[in-house]
């Protein structure tokens, strides 16, 4: 991420200078712009407001309401945030914190979900990605600051949260009662889908991502020693760090760009490149995208899209093509803004228009037996669930199951779960069809 700095004194300053031209009538600055007259307004109106309010007011925070609204104004990723706030988004990408998992934007002053963060309680319950958040435990969220809705659906583990939505084609707002619970920093995983194709997800992009996805990835190459295809997952991955999408990226990428920066300030401008990896990774790729993607995977995706290094499938993605830097300011505020727009390799800005898929496919899942289950044959038993008791039966080390038979199980279920997932196995069957093409081509 991108930091740049800059001297806060002359504003400090413009605004003293004012204060005394205001109230004593001395000419201390003598430039006439338009930004100075507008500054001796705001302070007219901060000293009547002082003074005559119906009520006492204090005034330093009306300055920090009216600073919160210049930068809230700019755009819908910029904020003014006071130290917890702050602090709050340091965690979002180092520490462990409690809360409900998702992540929100304000779309046009609304508050939406971007997306829901895989295992926790906001993704159990089936919060969706563009759902409209309207109330918070029944405090409506209509001009509501973004730091205050995180930090209201934030707070001590296995404390209920009741949040209400409204939601596309329901007829009615739906209500979610979620305990909060430790979000998850692991943000990778992988499964073998079938014998030489590999599965990888990534859930979102935090400080050390790139490091487990080499750990997947080498994993994955090792156990199928001759790996013909991967799917990496990337629905619902809400973003994060820029570097890790670089890094992730250039696993794939030997060379060329991977993703341009272009902002007002030209030191600003950066292309970041591949490099040639000491891996020979030739398989062929399919990347999963949805409405829940967002930022560094879309970098990811359009990287590998333009560079014809994977075919992309699923629905179109979220659309954020923005670079934001976060500067930290004096008794632990915070101030984050948008720097710069991201352009794919191609040159192509994504902002408000998202990735669109190669192939595209509508999530869903397949029925995998001819005999159609009923929804209570279809729910989870006790014994399907991870460490759960053992019956009595099973009590006698003779008869008990063994762990690693256990987890292996376990490992099969989710298999089976993936297989169900409609964009998951249409993705496979390329992969297949493609080296069975491979094949009939002679290569």
């Amino acid at each position: 991420m991108i930091v740049r700095s800059f001297n806060t004194r002359w504003l400090c300053g413009a605004v003293l200078a004012l204060m005394l031209v205001v109230s004593f009538g001395i000419p201390v600055c003598a430039e006439t712009g338009k930004p100075y007259t507008s500054l001796k307004l705001f302070v007219e109106v901060l000293e009547e407001l002082e003074k005559n309010y119906v009520d006492e007011v204090d005034a330093e925070t009306l300055i920090q309401n009216a600073i919160k609204g210049m930068v809230e104004n700019l755009d819908p990723h910029s904020s003014f945030m006071p130290p917890e706030a702050f602090e709050d988004l340091q965690d979002d990408t180092k520490g462990e914190f409690s809360g409900i998992g998702i992540v929100i934007t304000m779309k046009e002053g609304i508050l939406t979900v971007v997306s829901p963060i895989e295992g926790t309680p906001a993704y159990a319950a089936g919060v969706f990605a563009g759902d409209i958040i309207v109330r918070i435990d029944g405090q409506s969220t209509k001009g509501m600051a973004l730091w205050e809705a995180v930090s209201k659906m934030r707070g001590p583990r296995y404390e209920e949260v009741i949040i209400t939505v409204i939601r596309e084609n329901e007829p009615a707002p739906l209500e979610f009662s979620l305990k909060r619970d430790l979000i998850p920093m692991n943000s990778v995983r992988s499964a073998i889908l079938k014998p030489g194709y590999g599965y990888l997800r990534v859930t979102n992009f935090r400080m050390n991502t790139h490091e487990e996805v080499q750990e997947h990835l080498e994993k994955l190459e090792t156990d199928q020693q001759n790996l013909k295809g991967l799917v990496i997952d990337l629905r619902d991955n809400p973003g994060g760090l820029l570097d890790q999408a670089i890094k992730i990226s250039d696993f794939f990428l030997d060379q060329g760009i991977i993703v341009s920066i272009k902002g007002r300030q030209e030191e600003t401008a950066q292309a970041y490149k591949a490099h040639p990896g000491r891996e020979d990774r030739k398989y062929p790729i399919v990347v999963l995208i949805n409405g829940g993607s967002a930022s560094a995977s879309e970098i990811v995706a359009g990287a590998l899209q333009d560079h014809s290094r994977a075919l992309i499938l699923g629905t179109t993605s979220f659309g954020k093509g923005s670079v934001q830097t976060v500067r930290p300011l004096k008794d632990g505020y915070g101030l984050k803004y948008t720097i710069a727009r991201y352009y794919t390799p191609s040159g192509r800005s994504i902002q408000a228009k998202g990735i669109q898929p190669d192939i595209e496919v509508a999530y869903g899942m397949l029925e995998t037996s001819s005999k159609k289950s009923s929804t209570f044959d279809r729910m989870l038993k006790e014994k399907d669930l991870q460490n759960s008791l053992a019956s009595e039966e099973t009590d006698d080390p003779a008869t008990a199951e063994p762990p690693e038979t256990s987890r292996q199980k376990q490992q099969q279920q989710e298999t089976e779960q993936l297989h169900q997932d409609a964009q998951v196995r249409r993705a496979l069957d390329i992969l297949v069809s493609y080296g069975v093409f491979n094949k009939v081509n002679g290569n």
